[in-house]
């Protein structure tokens, strides 16, 4: 008898879970800002979980979900007419020709308006973090204070982090999409630091479930000063510190699969500190043979 229960109660989860991930792209732009609330888990500890549910705050408008309608549909075609013409929007043979490419640029606040900024503050620590437009539009101006003190809740044993990262590209109906950056093999930044260091992330969505939490690395140096400086980064030196172990043939990372990037600063030094970032783009260094970046040893090498 308890089998046909819990056979129907899997089914009707799992027809909840379908239902959810259908109508949810529809109606979410309808509920305002509570559906952020409503699937949000963290809770700062000792704190009180909020009594009102969130559905309660929801504002259901009509009018709205017609015209959020009619901008979805203007982007599937928009995406349909691009995927007819070759990838990106481009020719073929204009992409298989293509050896740059500028991904983000920072010239407006509809281009700051891309990224996120956080810090620890979020966990209860005391670090600070803005982003703006630098002198004359011409670059992207972080900055803030990093503070390592650790917030006294009994539970935090680390603190001082501020980071940036770009929102994930999002197709109509929000469907999730990726940057394919399989036809390059560099990242190419133009910067101007204060001499702190900072770690380039990639996000990536491999192909295999127990490689999901995969995070790709790069430490990057800024030499601080007047001058600009431009680094180019080969995908090869980054590594993967999500499990421990470097990138290489057995572990690649998925260019064709990026789902954003980001810069975080943790060197664990109390103070200031400021990042001016002009452009991030793509190279595709046909100079550069490098296949992997760090030393490997055979483990029984033949004499």
């Amino acid at each position: 008898m308890a089998l046909p229960v819990m056979l129907l109660n899997s089914a009707s989860l799992w027809g909840r879970c379908c239902r959810h991930k259908v109508l949810h792209p529809l109606l979410g732009p309808l509920l305002s800002d509570s559906m952020s609330k409503l699937y949000s888990s963290y809770r700062r500890p000792g704190s009180q979980p909020e009594k009102k549910p969130s559905w309660q705050n929801t504002d259901f408008s009509f009018k709205k979900g017609i015209d959020v309608l009619k901008t979805q549909l203007s982007m599937l075609k928009k995406e349909t007419k691009d995927y007819l013409i070759g990838p990106g929007g481009h020719p073929f043979s204009q992409y298989m020709l293509e050896q740059t490419r500028v991904v983000w640029e920072f010239r407006s606040q509809e281009d700051l308006n891309k990224w996120v900024i956080s810090s620890d503050v979020e966990i209860g620590g005391k670090s600070k973090v803005y982003l703006k437009l630098g002198r004359n539009n011409q670059a992207a101006l972080l900055y803030g204070t990093l503070n390592t003190e650790v917030p006294r809740d009994g539970e935090t044993k680390y603190s001082g982090y501020c980071s940036m990262r770009a929102k994930p590209p999002v197709g109509s109906f929000a469907r999730k999409k990726y940057y394919d950056w399989s036809n390059f093999n560099s990242l190419f930044l133009r910067v101007r630091g204060d001499g702190r260091p900072w770690m380039v992330n990639i996000y990536t969505d491999p192909y295999f479930s127990h490689q999901k939490d995969d995070l790709y690395n790069y430490f990057m140096f800024t030499r601080g000063g007047p001058y600009w400086e431009e680094i180019k980064i080969p995908f090869s030196k980054f590594f993967l510190s999500s499990r421990g172990r470097v990138q290489d043939d057995q572990h690649p990372i998925w260019l064709d699969k990026v789902c954003t990037l980001g810069f975080t600063i943790g060197d664990k030094v109390d103070g200031p500190f400021q990042l001016e970032i002009d452009f991030i783009g793509l190279l595709n260094d046909r100079a550069h043979t490098e296949e992997f970046a760090y030393e490997t040893y055979e483990k029984n090498p033949k004499v």
